[in-house]
């Protein structure tokens, strides 16, 4: 989807209106010579006119561009229904959407004293640079909604052998489609069946974090059998480890089956991709990830550096 841009906007001095320009220069900074430029989340704001024409009507007169503080003003799509992680990029630049909304000052702020009203806080969205590039009105740019990348690996000699299908793997992506489906994020999977095997798991997860997964689920091998070998297996490849989710699902069913308590099921982090150790049965999978898909999108925000509290 292409949106428009209608002007380019900036301020010296934070919570003042903005003036419109014929060129802003982003870096990683943000834009040269605005006042929200620096290190941080927030680097560039951007407002839709089908926005700003809702709130003129409120306010009785004509708001123009950047008197809401926006450094870009578009047209052609509801920035606020956008997430973080979205990205907008032409030849020339590339932006990351790190937040919808901000907390409104009041009276504090000078805009609001000014309009009456300020539409930031509700549906402006603010993003970061990724790629360097100078943006001028009539420019276009291209949405590229966050589209999250799982990886979903099941072990099993038996399955693998072709005895019987596997139906916790396909389990998963039942369930973190529809969960995904529910918060407007969609998803890619990537789907093995190999049997209790260290080294083609091994060589599964490492692939997974070279190509950036968001997130791998493993199902099976989480038992004290002799073959079961995938929470050994993954261990040494995590950067950080993530027990509380695990510790909680395992005391959650155990206490009323107390054979869930032999799981040893874990959780952690490998570069920006989350790894979860599931157990192999299809109701152990499903009450794994009701518990864990929950926590996909902060963990997500939270790797990438988005404070999203």
């Amino acid at each position: 989807m292409k949106i428009k841009v209608l002007s380019v906007n900036v301020s010296e001095k934070k919570g003042t209106v903005k003036k419109p320009v014929e060129t802003i220069k982003l870096t990683d900074i943000g834009v040269v010579g605005d006042a929200h430029s620096g290190k941080w989340h927030r680097q560039v704001s951007l407002l839709a006119t089908e926005s700003i024409a809702k709130f003129s009507e409120e306010a009785g007169r004509t708001i123009k561009y950047g008197e809401f503080a926006e450094n870009i003003t578009t047209e052609g799509l509801l920035l606020h229904e956008c997430k973080p992680l979205d990205r907008f990029r032409n030849e020339s630049l590339e932006l990351e959407v790190t937040q919808i909304g901000k907390k409104c000052h009041g009276d504090n702020c000078s805009i609001f004293r000014e309009v009456g009203n300020c539409v930031m806080p509700k549906e402006g969205i603010f993003a970061r640079v990724i790629r360097n590039g100078e943006l001028k009105t009539g420019d276009e740019l291209l949405y590229y909604p966050k589209i999250v990348n799982i990886h979903i690996i099941t072990l099993s000699d038996r399955a693998s052998a072709g005895e019987y299908a596997d139906k916790s793997g396909p389990q998963i992506r039942n369930l973190a489609e529809k969960f995904l489906s529910g918060i407007n994020r969609k998803a890619a999977f990537n789907a093995h069946l190999i049997p209790d095997d260290p080294e083609q798991l091994t060589a599964l997860i490492r692939n997974a974090i070279s190509e950036g997964a968001d997130a791998v689920f493993t199902t099976g091998g989480t038992g004290i059998g002799p073959r079961d070998i995938t929470p050994e297996t993954i261990r040494p490849l995590l950067d950080k480890e993530i027990p509380g989710i695990m510790e909680l699902i395992r005391v959650k069913y155990g206490m009323e089956k107390p054979a869930a308590l032999l799981s040893r099921g874990i959780a952690g982090v490998a570069g920006k991709t989350l790894i979860y150790c599931l157990p192999g049965s299809v109701k152990a999978v499903t009450e794994y990830c009701n518990e864990i898909l929950p926590t996909i999108e902060h963990s997500i925000y939270m790797l990438e550096g988005i404070d999203s509290h």
